[in-house]
């Protein structure tokens, strides 16, 4: 269970990676609220205006067309680096190692979707060497193919969340 009151950053962006949930659009409204004011969280506010007034109905089928089934977006940062290759794999089973030492679950998700990857960074204040070169730049692409599809769709905002929270963390 995430305890609000010690989310950072990456972590409420990760809370709205995840597929919603009633108890989950609580959890981020407050996280949000708790967040220092900076860039990422001035995204965070964008994207809950964004979605204010859906139906939780909406919501869910919003976050389905953009991430799920058929996506305008695929939130894995493996596969924006190098499809399905060896070099994926590899950079799988490495996060996966990094997260499993910090007590990360990807909770059914795969190792390279964003959002356990944010909780990761949340976990860890010494991320591990391989997403230096890749998560900055995977995610200015999620957030650039995300806009070019739909630019007034709310996840727009949390990418550029995460943009900015991985930023901050590949320094």
């Amino acid at each position: 269970m995430v305890t609000v009151a010690t989310l950072e950053a990456p972590g409420v962006v990760a809370l709205a990676l995840r597929y919603p949930t009633e108890d989950g659009m609580v959890a981020l409204h407050s996280s949000v609220a708790s967040l220092q004011r900076d860039g990422a969280e001035r995204e965070m506010r964008r994207f809950l205006r964004g979605i204010d007034g859906l139906t939780f109905g909406e919501l869910e089928e919003l976050y389905t067309a953009t991430f799920d089934l058929t996506p305008m977006v695929a939130p894995y940062v493996g596969h924006l680096a190098w499809a399905d290759s060896y070099e994926r794999g590899g950079f799988m089973a490495e996060i996966q190692g990094a997260m499993r030492n910090v007590g990360v679950d990807p909770e059914g998700e795969l190792p390279d979707h964003l959002e356990p990857i944010l909780r990761y960074l949340a976990a860890t204040d010494e991320p591990v060497g391989i997403l230096q070169p890749v998560l900055v730049p995977a995610i200015t692409k999620m957030e650039k193919i995300l806009k070019n599809a739909d630019a007034k769709n709310p996840y727009v905002h949390v990418l550029a969340a995460a943009r900015i929270v991985a930023e901050e963390r590949m320094r």
